[in-house]
């Protein structure tokens, strides 16, 4: 099934103007994700929510790395895991889980899932993650789990996920790995650099052997609220699309 859709003012791309942002937005996450290292040769994906009140979200096309991905090759989806417009070539498990999530958390507009290596290591602890550094704090009693379920191929997990995840916007997958969610997509960028950076800081003081000192928790519950003034992606998402913009804009082609 296909839709047509009015020409984008952005270019000759067949899109309304806020998906077409909204196509170059997740094109560029899926290139700064590859940049800071969070790619999985074709493995993995980030999604967004299409504007619009057909629930539909973007996918990349499966087969294709992260620094491939541009807004014109994204793939969409319906809730039912239809194409919608683009290639048919989809990973499953990133309909599975991703699809729950949004019909769950309408305040979602971007989720991310990584394997980094810290993160995955972290997945594998008992204890999770632990407030090792400043930048765990923001995820203090904000980060939910979800246990491994093997490779998500059964649409069930789907809904497993989204009630795993509740009100929070970031989510270890035990034994799997790393999600992020967020309003925007720099939102969703920016919580799963500091959760993978938090992740390593952790994996890095405990390889020491030394004592490691965790703050207490009132000083965590505070360090956690303040960053309330500090909503991810508000400074660094336009940095880094400045970064993007002057090496490889090719991502908004």
């Amino acid at each position: 099934m296909t839709v047509k859709l009015a020409t984008s003012t952005a270019g000759d791309k067949p899109y309304r103007d806020e998906e077409w942002q909204m196509r170059v937005d997740l094109a560029a996450c899926y290139r700064l994700a590859d940049r800071f290292g969070y790619s999985d040769i074709v493995w993995n994906h980030i999604t967004a929510r299409v504007p619009g009140p057909d629930a539909h979200f973007l996918i990349n096309r499966f087969g294709l790395r992260f620094d491939e991905i541009t807004a014109s090759n994204l793939v969409t989806l319906d809730q039912g895991g239809n194409v919608i417009d683009g290639s048919n070539d989809i990973n499953v498990t990133g309909y599975v889980i991703h699809r729950g999530i949004y019909t769950a958390r309408h305040d979602i507009a971007c989720v991310m899932h990584t394997h980094t290596p810290y993160g995955l290591a972290v997945s594998a602890l008992d204890d999770g993650l632990q407030p090792v550094i400043q930048d765990a704090m923001m995820f203090y009693n904000r980060v939910a789990y979800h246990d491994y379920q093997g490779l998500s191929t059964d649409v069930s997990e789907s809904e497993l996920l989204a009630t795993a995840l509740k009100s929070h916007n970031a989510m270890i997958l035990r034994n799997h790995g790393l999600l992020t969610a967020g309003a925007t997509v720099g939102d969703a960028f920016i919580r799963m650099y500091y959760l993978e950076r938090a992740c390593r800081a952790q994996i890095e003081a405990f390889s020491t052997g030394q004592a490691v000192r965790i703050p207490s928790t009132d000083i965590c519950e505070h360090a956690a609220q303040q960053y309330k003034h500090f909503p991810p992606g508000k400074y660094e998402w336009p940095a880094l699309n400045r970064l993007l913009d002057e090496q490889d804009p090719s991502y908004k082609t």
